[in-house]
């Protein structure tokens, strides 16, 4: 049947459809929720800080971004595949832009590729008409948008219109701009649901949230907040599996049975010698 493609998603949206999307990084989690049925599935690069070990998105590099995107697509069977693309892999040119964005789907298998874009933001919207042109399809991200967190001071909430969150009236111009320049979706991200439910009203394409309240057409989160492996708990989130204590008494139960000799048992081994269990 083929992979979830643009008019599958569209169709699903204009019959009132709510979309799902969930993050992914290797294939063994990938294939888990390709199976669950999601949508599309995002290769974020939300793999810094919960899969790479790094402190937040920042220090992804293109070649890592590629390596999750690839291991994904070899896991994937139904979902669309998302790839997104790492601080300072676009924007730097036009040029760069389009050719990473372009090893994107040519060397890792994505079907399209998420960009981030700061309020009003004119080099991102360029690149998304570029891109869409050239038959790449784009999702837009606007709200708390990470990769510009050393500017805005922190995670702080969007839509508000204060010192350290851009106006509503600035995220729905350029959520309008987005779908312009050819996107043909929008992730909000950490925004009032005011400016979720507005900023929907002003687009004919689906918006995703991730925190972004109730009135959008669709849901994204972190699998690892998902699955309860990132240690944390963000009031955008909901955790609906408790992996991270499973995971733990499982190594906690391995190290018992090797210390107390339970495993490997004659089971385990290969042509066993007689004499003991």
């Amino acid at each position: 049947m083929g992979r979830t493609s643009i008019p599958d998603i569209i169709e699903k949206y204009d019959n009132g459809e709510s979309l799902t999307m969930l993050t992914a990084y290797d294939a063994p989690i990938a294939r888990q929720v390709d199976n669950g049925g999601v949508d599309m599935i995002l290769v974020g690069d939300s793999a810094g800080d919960n899969h790479l070990g790094y402190d937040d998105t920042l220090p992804v590099t293109l070649d890592e971004a590629l390596s999750n995107t690839a291991a994904v697509d070899r896991a994937v069977e139904d979902a669309m595949v998302i790839g997104d693309m790492p601080f300072l892999s676009y924007g730097t040119s036009l040029e760069e832009s389009v050719n990473n964005a372009g090893r994107f789907m040519k060397e890792a298998g994505a079907d399209a590729v998420k960009l981030e874009t700061a309020p009003y933001g004119e080099t991102t919207i360029e690149i998304i008409e570029r891109l869409t042109e050239l038959g790449m399809p784009v999702v837009g991200h606007i709200g708390l948008t990470p990769q510009r967190m050393n500017q805005i001071g922190g995670g702080y909430v969007q839509g508000r219109g204060d010192e350290s969150s851009a106006t509503l009236e600035a995220l729905v111009e350029t959520a309008k701009r987005i779908e312009e320049a050819g996107a043909f979706s929008i992730i909000i991200e950490a925004v009032t649901e005011e400016t979720g439910k507005q900023v929907t009203e002003a687009v004919d394409v689906p918006t995703i949230g991730i925190g972004a309240g109730r009135y959008v057409d669709g849901q994204v989160l972190v699998i690892t907040d998902v699955l309860g492996l990132s240690g944390e708990s963000y009031k955008l989130s909901k955790q609906y599996a408790d992996l991270s204590t499973i995971v733990q008494d499982a190594v906690e139960t391995y190290v018992d049975d090797v210390q107390n000799g339970e495993f490997p048992s004659s089971e385990n081994a290969f042509d066993p010698i007689d004499g003991r269990e």
